[in-house]
């Protein structure tokens, strides 16, 4: 998203009910995305239509109008080949893309390449599907794309988000209050992140510079990898302690084996610091208990709105359960650290985060007229360009210069082509897929997905939440084809397996995939079968763009259980 505007921002979540069409690319707004979901309605009570681009029938593609059932890793190929639909009927926003953008005529030109008849052999839509869907979306206004995180984690992520994000653009979508898209509002929060992070203390520090970064998606080999291993360790020491807060690694880390066995090592020392006994905990030397959110002070941006939240505590922290300020901020008491940021309290910190002045206003751009005072007194207050003086409604993108390098929105990225990648967004088959020679050995492309009732792994231990899921539970989804193919009738036990490992689970014959596709929803891993869970299967390979995990570029064959 950066690549193409600058920032993260996004159609306001308000503005969507004035659309009339809205596609959900890769976002299950009904499942996770709940606070849209009325906006949705009402949009579709005035006549809009709902269109849902996602492999996966959700709760959202089962409510929508059209859903557009994609295969796994081709969504930059039907973004493209929209593009060269709308261009070649003359649907594009000439004006606009004078005015805004950067890099037009590269992209036509690559566009040409995508022909619908093309895109169809990739996307395994039809031509016609693919002409009817670019129609629609040129001719409609407004029109927004809702697009998430789903596509961003396949081998070629970084090149669907780009794709994606730029037909707005093409179109002139951005024009029409309701029309553009969202993928977050993050960017609008400038925080005053130098006081919150302090990288000042690193830099005085003994080594004189950051710390070293490892990549979480690496961190199977990284827990395994020996001193001096330039790829993952930077060619610095091995890991020797773990310290987890905020995360559960021993279920969502990709290579699950890896991990584990990583973990596991004698001479690891780890702490989690959690809620719960989890997939990570069971490996820990120390368990430290956290806070709630019911249990501290909290200020809050978002990645879905415009507002500055603070969240008050209803409680006092619960036993010997602490917020993660106060754990730090005295461990280092303890080490020694003398500087005051150790002992500030979370009401301090929350003044640093808005920057305020010693006229008790924010002095964060776009937060001037934001104070502590008024946040305790209305718990959420819009950012400033959000409510205009005059009365305008905010419509990101329209004007003025964007914090890209050309200053426009740039459908061709010279930075990107400096740092050795394509300039324009291009499709090129994930590693793991059914164009590719791994396919012979493993045919059927995985979908590893999260579930409705919990967030990530979080939840997933509540029997409450598991009730609401149980449906899916330790279930493998197949298409009604590929279960026969294999002699797997539903209910069957079955084995899902690649060169990284294998779980079981029990048939779902249901389908809720597109052929040649499965799914299964993440879980604890020790509450599955085996003590292992989906992240069995996948690879640490990361995208093209942002090096994240590749979570949905996975190859699995599945047979029949003989156990």
């Amino acid at each position: 998203m950066e690549f193409c505007y600058g920032k993260k921002l996004g159609t306001p979540a308000e503005d969507f009910r004035l659309a009339k069409l809205i596609i959900a690319w890769g976002a299950n707004i009904h499942g996770n995305n709940i606070h849209l979901w009325p906006m949705v309605e009402q949009a579709r009570r005035n006549g809009a239509r709902l269109v849902v681009i996602d492999p996966y029938k959700t709760r959202t593609a089962a409510l929508a109008d059209w859903h557009i059932a994609i295969r796994p890793g081709t969504d930059v190929a039907l973004a493209l080949g929209m593009m060269h639909v709308i261009l070649r009927e003359g649907l594009e926003d000439r004006a606009y893309i004078a005015e805004m953008t950067h890099g037009f005529e590269r992209l036509a030109e690559r566009a040409r390449e995508y022909t619908p008849e093309r895109v169809a052999e990739w996307t395994g839509l039809s031509a016609a599907e693919i002409e009817a869907l670019a129609r629609e979306y040129a001719t409609t206004r407004p029109a927004a794309i809702r697009l998430n995180y789903g596509m961003q984690r396949c081998d070629n992520g970084g090149a669907a988000t780009r794709a994606i994000a730029m037909l707005p653009a093409l179109t002139g979508a951005w024009k029409y209050r309701g029309g553009g898209g969202w993928l977050s509002t993050s960017g609008a929060f400038q925080w005053n992140k130098r006081e919150l992070e302090r990288m000042d203390l690193a830099l005085d520090s003994p080594i004189g510079r950051p710390a070293r970064v490892v990549n979480m998606s690496l961190l199977g080999k990284a827990l395994n990898a020996e001193a001096g291993d330039v790829g993952v360790l930077s060619g610095g020491p091995a890991v020797k302690a773990l310290f987890v807060y905020n995360s559960n690694p021993g279920a969502v880390a990709p290579n699950h084996n890896a991990v584990k066995k990583g973990l596991a090592r004698e001479n690891l020392f780890t702490v989690v610091h959690d809620l719960f006994f989890n997939d990570t905990t069971d490996y820990a030397d120390y368990v430290l208990p956290a806070t709630t959110f019911l249990e501290h002070d909290d200020i809050q941006g978002a990645y879905g709105h415009y507002f500055v939240q603070k969240s008050n505590k209803a409680i006092e922290p619960l036993g010997e359960s602490r917020q993660n300020v106060r754990l730090f901020g005295e461990l280092a008491q303890r080490m020694g650290f003398t500087e005051q940021c150790f002992r500030d309290t979370e009401e301090q910190m929350i003044r640093q985060a808005l920057a305020i002045g010693l006229d008790g206003q924010s002095k964060n751009k776009g937060m001037e007229h934001i104070s502590v005072e008024d946040l305790e007194e209305k718990g959420h207050i819009p950012l400033g360009f959000y409510r205009d003086p005059e009365g305008r409604p905010f419509m990101p993108y329209t004007e003025g210069d964007l914090p890209t390098p050309s200053g426009k929105v740039e459908f061709y990225s010279e930075a990107l082509a400096a740092a050795g990648q394509d300039g324009l967004p291009g499709y090129v088959a994930p590693a793991e897929s059914r164009w590719t020679e791994a396919a012979k050995q493993y045919p059927l492309e995985l979908l590893g997905r999260k579930a409705d009732n919990y967030m990530n792994s979080t939840f997933a231990n509540l029997e409450g939440h598991r009730k609401m899921e149980a449906r899916t539970t330790q279930r493998l989804e197949m298409h009604p084809e590929d279960a026969k193919a294999r002699g797997i009738a539903d209910g069957d036990a079955v084995r899902v397996w690649n060169d990284r490992g294998e779980i079981r689970l029990t048939a779902l014959v249901d389908g809720a995939v597109p052929r040649g596709v499965v799914a299964a929803r993440l879980d604890w891993a020790k509450l599955s079968e085996g003590g292992v869970n989906i992240n069995a299967l996948t690879s640490e390979r990361l995208t093209d763009i942002g090096a994240a995990p590749t979570f949905y570029s996975v190859l699995v064959e599945v047979g029949k259980s003989r156990d």
